[in-house]
């Protein structure tokens, strides 16, 4: 992943550094359970534990000849430990090492992830409560519809936000396997209690069955779980971005001290992060592809899926840390405009409570079409003259006899929107 996206706290996670480390020690934890079963003896397992180390830049120098990373790697790491070197790595197979160490990297991410989650869901909750009761126009189709609440806009993305975490709970659980059994998954050359006391160590489950390496359908499920909160960020921004727009400006995502928002255009504020988010999330979901792609393989392993696991994975969960951050960002520093809220909800003078009046005339015994018809002439004429929709209705000759004007008024109180609302929140969990 490019730096200008790539936050320390993630990076250091699939950093090469971390990455052998990692490797490292499912060495010496796989030489510990042999020499519980007697096939490592313990004065060389002490020199694996005192001496083994590597270095970075020897490893590299040494893959650029012997073209294979975890040779290159135990190379390195022999040079230091010496005779006793020969101990390490026995019965394994690359993938041992390789998927073992993803599945903790992954796992690692995916717990960073989790919390990054948690703040925004914090932030959602707090919002919501604060605008619990401020009304403001709904869209259908982009269409003034009937009134909610901004209050409710925030309930809806926690609500989203508490599934996503759940969903990615399920993930990190499901990627937290290690496998230690061999060039194709029969434990030939190594006994099972090797791969549940390096799991144990790692904070793993051992795979219950694989090939040479965990299958891949397991991260599928990862990658597409990162798919899908990458849909509901983007989700987010683009509502804000609509919300943001000049003829609107209900939302506005914050705009720092000394921020510059066009070259050319000094007027300019531009909705940037949450355009950001949007297109990040592309990424994300077209990495999820790759992963799918991942689970087919020949037989009992090919590396097809090696080298694009490599990118797509730590790219995605880099995005995916970057993204939560700057909706963190967003969510609390949101600029609301109360009084453009309350001008857009008057914007169609009234027209929004058109089903209130629908409802009305029904309970005063006409047919719906009756309803409907008598409803929709005024609405129309409303839409092309700008009269006010409630002036009409009082003056609707049809309307007037069967509601008396103070249930008229009644049907423009926008206040009446607040009615479920408590009912709403209790659903979603925000007290």
């Amino acid at each position: 992943m490019i730096e200008r996206y790539t936050l320390p706290e993630i990076g250091s996670i699939w950093s090469e550094e971390n990455k052998f480390s990692i490797w490292l020690k499912i060495e010496i934890f796989a030489s510990e359970a042999n020499n519980k079963l007697g096939i490592v003896p313990t004065s060389a397992l002490k020199k694996i534990r005192s001496k083994a180390k590597f270095n970075v830049k020897k490893i590299n120098e040494i893959e650029a000849v012997v073209k294979h990373d975890v040779i290159a790697f135990l190379t390195n790491v022999g040079s230091y430990v010496g005779p006793e070197s020969r101990f390490i790595h026995y019965g394994m197979t690359s993938s041992d090492v390789l998927d073992t160490a993803l599945s903790v990297q992954m796992k690692e991410a995916g717990e960073l992830l989790l919390r990054q989650l948690i703040v925004l869901r914090s932030a959602l909750a707090k919002k919501a409560k604060k605008y619990k009761y401020l009304p403001m126009v709904g869209r259908t189709h982009g269409v003034h519809a009937e009134a909610v609440t901004l209050g409710l806009k925030f309930a809806l993305w926690y609500d989203e936000v508490n599934r996503d975490i759940t969903r990615l709970k399920t993930a990190i659980k499901t990627v937290s396997v290690g496998k230690i059994s061999g060039a194709v998954g029969t434990y030939e050359h190594l006994n099972p209690y090797v791969e549940r006391y390096v799991c144990k160590k790692l904070g793993l489950e051992p795979a219950n069955a694989a090939t040479q390496i965990i299958q891949r359908d397991v991260h599928a499920e990862y990658m597409t779980t990162l798919a899908i909160i990458a849909s509901s960020l983007e989700k987010f921004a683009t509502e804000i971005r609509h919300q943001q727009k000049t003829e609107v400006l209900e939302l506005e995502e914050p705009f720092t001290k000394g921020q510059k928002g066009s070259s050319a255009m000094p007027h300019k504020k531009n909705p940037v992060i949450c355009e950001r988010i949007a297109g990040l999330a592309r990424v994300i979901r077209s990495n999820s592809i790759a992963a799918m792609e991942n689970v087919n393989l020949w037989h009992e392993r090919d590396i097809s899926h090696s080298s694009v696991e490599r990118m797509i994975i730590p790219d995605s969960t880099m995005l995916m840390y970057y993204m939560l951050v700057k909706m963190i960002e967003v969510v609390e520093g949101l600029v609301v405009n109360k009084e453009n809220i309350a001008k857009n909800l008057n914007r169609t003078h009234g027209l929004i409570y058109s089903q209130r009046a629908l409802l009305k005339l029904v309970e005063a015994g006409l047919t719906r079409e009756q309803a409907y018809k008598a409803v929709q002439d005024n609405a129309m004429w409303s839409w092309k003259t700008g009269e006010d929709f409630r002036d009409l209705l009082e003056s609707d000759k049809v309307i007037s006899s069967k509601v008396k004007k103070a249930q008229i008024e009644d049907i423009f109180n926008p206040q009446k929107v607040f009615k479920n609302i408590d009912y709403i929140f209790k659903n979603t969990g925000i007290k």
